[in-house]
Parts: C-alpha cells; structure tokens; sequence
C-alpha cells in the first residue's frame, strides 16, 4: 500500500516546461547573450572566438574564487578577505623566487599560504559564532593586507621564468590555458555540490545549523573545509594574476573580493544560506567580465565600472531575497 502511494505522488509530479525555462540561470543566459550583442556593436571584431577567448584572460583569474565563495555563502556565512589573502599569497610566492626558490617550490608556498589564512577565517569563525563572519574576516582581511605591505613594503617583484607566464597568456590551440583549467574547476566544484554528500550537507547547514549539528552533519568541519578551499582557490588566483601581471605588488587584487560576492549571488545564491546551484554563478562570472570588459571598450573609468558592479550586487541581492521570499510564501 505504502509503495502505491509512493508511485502516485512521483507521478503526479509531472515536468512543468514554463517552470524550467523560468529558472534564474535562463535570465542570466538571456542577459549574457545581450552583453555580447552590445560588445559586438562597440567592437566589430569582437564577435570573433578568438576574440572572446582572448577577452577571458582579463577576467578568469579572479573567477576561480567564486566556487567556493558559492559554498560558503551556501553555509550563511561570508569571506570579505580573498583579495588579500590573493596579495598575501602571490607576496610570498614573490618573495621565495627571489630569495632563490625554485619556482615550483614557490608556487608550492603559494597555495600553503592560502590554506593558512582559509583555515584561519574558518577557526575563528567556527570558534566564535556569535560574530558575524563578516566581522571576523573584516579583520583578517586588514590582518592579511597589512602583512603583504610588511613583507614588501612598496616595492614589486617580477622577472619570473617564462614558463610561469604562460599560466595566464598559453593556449591550446585557440583556447587559453587559464579557460580550461576554469573549466576543470568548474566541472570539479559543480559535481561536489551537485552530487555528493557534502554538497547536500552545506545546504542543509545554511537553511539551519542547529538542527543539522543535532542530525550529525560535522557543521564545523564542513565550515573550515570550506574556507581552506576558498584560501586556497584565492592562491590559484594569485598565482595567474602573477603571471599576467609579470609582477608582484602588495596592493594587487584590492576589490576583488566584491566583484566575487557579486558573481556568486547574481549566480543566484542566497545570502541567507541553504539555496542556490553552481550554474548560476559560473554564467555570472562572464556577465560581469565582458561588462566589464565592455565598459572598458568605451573608455569607462575603473571607478564607475566598479561603481556599476556595486550596483549590480544591489540589485542581485534584493531580486534573490524577492525571489526566495515568493518560494517560501
């Protein structure tokens, strides 16, 4: 009897065509096709795929921090650090080249950094719940920036080898080397949430902590893992970044963590926790690097562009609340 019923709701549950094609990720495919269209009107050439992969280098470095950014939002929480713990990580990657390390071995010290300063914001965050983690990364955010200026005061290092430039400006064939290792990324982060325990365990703890502490989900190992891999995606950004740039400076990758957050929630994750998908955020990372990249065709300033992606974190904030209270209504 019990199995009867069970095979009446499953299918009672029919696939509703206007629902699926009124999911957030098809707003943002519409809204990315109309920012190619108007690059093109600004750019003849730039409807080409050779242009439009070349674009990506502009803007793929700092992408690779939106995947976990979208676990910890997943989580309720927030990391206002990344772009300095990017400075911190590729200042000490500099700084081990030019003290004689192998260059491997510094890349090495790179993405160790980065996993010190994750697992610090996920400690303290864990261990102090009664603070926002917006607060606390607030501080380390000060706390990681102050040491870059510490170690490298005002100077900038660059003179890597060769072949550490080719990270950011390789290709394979047409296709830069940095879009596919995106892509390997992409795939790898979106499978983990999608298909996997520790996916459905991060929703769980952001749509409630208490009850998923009491259900036996490990809320604080999930919360420090998922830091410790933000640390370190924050070093693999600093790793490209360094070798685009062919230079260190402790005053790189200052905003970034704005344009991260604003990818992740126009990706439609909530700030609340619990809801969201990785679609959405990867189609948000090129909406925001070819409108960037297009304001920059137009000779747009710094300022207003990153007043415009300032905007635009507005306004995704308030559609995603409008949209997930209509959900719950």
């Amino acid at each position: 009897m019990q199995n009867n019923n069970i095979t009446q709701i499953k299918s009672e549950k029919k696939f509703d065509l206007k629902e699926f094609f009124l999911q957030w990720e098809w707003l943002l495919l519409v809204l990315l096709i109309g920012i190619l269209i108007t690059n093109a009107s600004l750019s003849p050439n730039f409807f080409s795929f050779r242009t439009i992969m070349n674009s990506t280098t502009s803007f793929l470095d700092k992408a690779f921090m939106v995947f976990p950014m979208t676990f910890i939002l997943l989580l309720g929480k927030i990391d206002i650090s990344v772009g300095s713990i990017v400075a911190l990580s590729a200042v000490t990657m500099a700084m081990s080249f030019e003290a004689g390390v192998p260059m491997v071995l510094a890349i090495i010290i790179c993405l160790f950094v980065g996993a010190i300063c994750g697992s610090i914001n996920g400690l303290l965050v864990t261990r102090y719940p009664e603070l926002p983690a917006m607060i606390l990364t607030l501080g380390t955010q000060t706390l990681f920036r102050g040491l870059s200026y510490i170690f490298l005061e005002n100077k900038s290092i660059s003179g890597f080898p060769q072949w550490f430039q080719q990270f950011s400006w390789g290709k394979v064939g047409l296709i830069p080397i940095m879009a596919l290792v995106f892509i390997a990324f992409a795939v790898i982060y979106s499978s983990v949430l999608h298909r996997t325990a520790f996916g459905r365990e991060l929703k769980s703890i952001g749509f409630n902590e208490r009850t998923s502490k009491y259900s036996g989900i490990r809320v604080e190992k999930n919360i420090i893992l998922s830091y410790v891999l933000l640390g370190v995606m924050a070093s693999v950004t600093a790793m490209f970044l360094a070798s685009r740039m062919s230079s260190v400076r402790a005053d790189i990758a200052v905003g970034y963590e704005l344009e991260v957050i604003a990818m992740a929630v126009l990706g439609g994750v909530s700030t609340n926790g619990g809801i969201g998908k990785m679609y959405g955020p990867i189609i948000a990372v090129f909406i925001i690097g070819f409108l960037r990249y297009g304001l920059g065709l137009i000779n747009v300033s710094s300022q207003i562009i990153t007043l415009v992606i300032g905007v635009l974190l507005i306004v995704s904030v308030l559609v995603t609340k409008l949209r997930f209270r209509k959900k719950t209504i």
